[in-house]
Order: C-alpha cells, then sequence, then structure tokens
C-alpha cells in the first residue's frame, strides 16, 4: 500500500536526539544513526540507518501507547524489517515473490506481520526530494497498519476498524496514527527523532502531495483520501492522540473525497477560468456573506471586484476598503498552477474580511486573518447548500488546502498582519470554518 511521506528535515545520532530545521528540501545527510543489523538484507547505508532509528523509536513510542487502547495489553513488535533493493534481483521479502514488486513502496503485510521498504527507489528518492524525515512519516504510516492489526485481535470492535472497513478509513486511521507519531516526535518524546513547527508543516506538505488523484471514488479499495482528509486525519491525531485514531469510524469521520459527477467536469479537472469563477463564485460568496451579515444585524453591501491590477498589500486578493475587493497579477498564475479553488479560496477569505467589516468587527491585526480564513472555510461547508448556485469538484477542497499550505494570504488582515505563521494552523483554522461553521469563526479571538 502507498504510504505517506513528510517534508521535514531530521538529523539521527546513536544515543541522543538531533534536532531539525524543517526545511522542505534534503536535510543535511546522515552520519550516525542505529545500527540496522536487525533490518533484514539492509546495506549499512545511511538510508538504512535513518530507517533503523525510525523503526526503533516506532517501537519504544508504541510500546507506552498501545496497552492505553488495548486494555493493557502489552504491545508486540512486528516480527520482521525488510530492506529491498528493488534495482536489482534479490531476496524478496515476505507477501512478494520479486523485489519489482516493491519498487518505489514500504507496505505493512498482515499475512506476515513484517514491513518491508525500498532503499532504493523509496528511502534516498524521499530524502533528496523531501528531506529525511519523510522515512519517518512513511514508516510511521505503515506501523500504524500493524496497529491495526494487533488491536483487531485484543479489543471490541469499537476501539479498532474491523474486517470490513473501507481502504480510505484505514488508510485515514494510519495517518492519523502518523500525526500521533510526528506529534511525539515534536514533542521530544523519541529519543533518535526531533522535529519543529516547521517541521510539522513540512510534514503537511508531503500529505497533500501524496494525495489520491483527483476524481477517485472514496469507495475504490485504494483509495487512501484527498489532501483535505489526509491532513485532517493527522491534524486529528497530532492534536487528539492515539485515543482519537482509535475511535475513527464512517460515522464520525466524513471523507470528502469524490468522483467526478460528468465527463466534462473530468476533462476540465473541474476548474474555471478565472474570469467565469470570479462571477460565479461572487454571487454565492454574496448569497453567503450577505445572508450572514443581515443574520447577525448587520447592513450588507455587495463588493465590487476588480481585476488584474496593483494589489493592496495583502497578497494576490485584497480588501482594499469595504466595497472594493482588488486581485493583481499573481492570482492568475495561482489560479493556472493550483487550480480554480485555490484563487476561489483567496476570494472567500476577502469576502470574509468585507462581512467582518460590515458587522464592525476589526479587520486589522492577527485575530481578524485568523477569522476570515475561518469564514472562508465555513463558505466552503456551505457550498451546495440550498440557495447555493456553485458547487465544488473533486479537486477542490485540494487546491485550497494547497494554497493554505504555499502561502499566507488568505490569513492577512487589511494591515498585513497575519496570526498563522505555520501552514498547520492555517489548514487548521480553515477546518475550524469547515467543520463549526461562521458562528464557531465570529468567537475566535
Amino acid at each position: 500500500m502507498l504510504a505517506v511521506a513528510a517534508l521535514v528535515a531530521v538529523l539521527v545520532t546513536a544515543g541522543c536526539a538531533s534536532a531539525v530545521d524543517g526545511r522542505p528540501f534534503a536535510g543535511p545527510q546522515v552520519t550516525a544513526g542505529l545500527d540496522p543489523q536487525f533490518v533484514r538484507d539492509n546495506d549499512g547505508s545511511d538510508d538504512d540507518r535513518l530507517a533503523a532509528a525510525t523503526l526503533r523509536d516506532l517501537e519504544g513510542w508504541w510500546g507506552s501507547q498501545f496497552p492505553r487502547l488495548a486494555d493493557g495489553q502489552p504491545f508486540v513488535p512486528p516480527k520482521g524489517y525488510f530492506s529491498v533493493d528493488s534495482s536489482r534481483p534479490g531476496p524478496a521479502p515476505p507477501c512478494t515473490e520479486s523485489t519489482d514488486e516493491v519498487e518505489g513502496n514500504a507496505f505493512y503485510c498482515p499475512r506476515a506481520d513484517v514491513i518491508a521498504y525500498d532503499r532504493a527507489a523509496l528511502i534516498p528518492v524521499l530524502r533528496e526530494e523531501f528531506g529525511d524525515s519523510a522515512v519517518v512519516v512513511v514508516l510511521a504510516h505503515e506501523f500504524g497498519h500493524a496497529i491495526q492489526e494487533r488491536l483487531a485481535d485484543v479489543v471490541p470492535s469499537s476501539a479498532s476498524l474491523g474486517s470490513g472497513a473501507p481502504t480510505i478509513l484505514s488508510e485515514g486511521q494510519a495517518d492519523c496514527y502518523a500525526g500521533s507519531f510526528l506529534r511525539a516526535v515534536h514533542d521530544g518524546e523519541t529519543p533518535d527523532l526531533r522535529t519543529g513547527d516547521a517541521g510539522i508543516d513540512a510534514a503537511m506538505s508531503a500529505l497533500i502531495t501524496f494525495r489520491d488523484p483527483v476524481g477517485t471514488d472514496a469507495r475504490d479499495d485504494r483509495a487512501h483520501g484527498n489532501a483535505f482528509d489526509r491532513v485532517s486525519s493527522f491534524q486529528d491525531g497530532y492534536a487528539g492522540g492515539v485515543g482519537s485514531c482509535a475511535q475513527m469510524t464512517l460515522q464520525n469521520r466524513a471523507f470528502t473525497q469524490q468522483a467526478f459527477a460528468t465527463l466534462s467536469d473530468a476533462q476540465s479537472g473541474g476548474n474555471l477560468p478565472l474570469p467565469d469563477l470570479l462571477r460565479a463564485m461572487g454571487t454565492d460568496l454574496d448569497r453567503f456573506f450577505g445572508g450572514l451579515v443581515r443574520a447577525q444585524g448587520g447592513q450588507w453591501t455587495t463588493p465590487t471586484i476588480r481585476e488584474g491590477r496593483d494589489g493592496c498589500g495583502q497578497g494576490a486578493v485584497g480588501l482594499c476598503d469595504r466595497g472594493v475587493i482588488q486581485t493583481d497579477a499573481d492570482l492568475e498564475g495561482i489560479h493556472d498552477d493550483l487550480g480554480d479553488y485555490a484563487s476561489g479560496t483567496l476570494l472567500a477569505s476577502r469576502y470574509a474580511l468585507a462581512a467582518l467589516a460590515a458587522l464592525d468587527r476589526p479587520t486589522a491585526g492577527p485575530a481578524a486573518g485568523r477569522a476570515a480564513l475561518c469564514l472562508a472555510g465555513a463558505y466552503t461547508a456551505d457550498v451546495g447548500a440550498p440557495g447555493s448556485d456553485f458547487s465544488l469538484s473533486p479537486g477542490d477542497l485540494d487546491e485550497a488546502v494547497t494554497v493554505l499550505r504555499r502561502s499566507d494570504d488568505a490569513a492577512t488582515a487589511t494591515d498585513g498582519a497575519v496570526a498563522d505563521a505555520t501552514a498547520y494552523a492555517r489548514i487548521a483554522d480553515f477546518r475550524a470554518g469547515v467543520d463549526g461553521g461562521a458562528d464557531r469563526c465570529l468567537a475566535l479571538r
């Protein structure tokens, strides 16, 4: 099964923890790490030493976490770990017939209770493309599948997924467990691995990158989730710990991934040209935010959208005064590069600032930026509701979290202040609006 990855640099040293800077590119080479002798067929390389240190930290951490989920039952580590060189013939790990089957991948095989990874076309590629702890999160995700198997054997169905769980649910839970482990790494609870806020942001960047192809049906037996689903699961584990992950069900986890409804939507990728998007969204944003303001006892004036001029210090889209939302030349590039709802998310956050102004609430300062981003999430959750003549396509939520990862524009207030300095915080505030609605956003301080 395809594993998640993270964009964060980790230095691993024997016997002590090393801090990492979380840069979204390959960090310094690991010069010392855990002896990988317990990993079958390893070649003693830095790649295998990093993987070995990660696996031992996972074993130790789950040794303390598992009994809390399993009615006190002790954690038993997987029966084996296998390093595979897919670039040449060699011993195939259990559950495969040749090294070719492992190319570019890592997996947990429940039948043999082993974890295997490709040290030729996965580990070095992850390290070069993203940074060393991409490896850490890949293995944390696969370890999560081993935990699922163990819980299914020792606890009631309420704390385990059971044999009939859809793939997207089991993968979401593994992402959740990976998020919990990354929190432990961040908080210094593991002996060999450390990361900071920038590293967590980088981890979320990889979840966005390793999403399912747009239009994948959530019922597909290979589905792992779209970017919004994967990031949501990761954040739930990061914030709520393994207990929240173990309780994940289809009743309390709403997956947003969906297939394309029409052939024309699939052919366009669900994207409207920028002028068409601004017209369609402008009407729908007016519906939502006008209704919100009037419900709160305020007076709403529909903003005018002015395209393609200099902005007003808030990024690609700005609320230049209460009645004018101004786009600049960068918006077209964002639209073409990331998709229509990337630009749509920025536009929604500026309408949110206009709504705050209409309610005589501050539009300057960090709290205003947070509220605007949260309200953009609340609007997103309302798209397609009765009275809305605008709808989201399967890729739109991916585009939203991608622009939030890359830019703080949607969290920028009218004075240029930004509260959410990390992608983690920006996505969390957007999700607060999606899940909690406008009332939750208006309560933010």
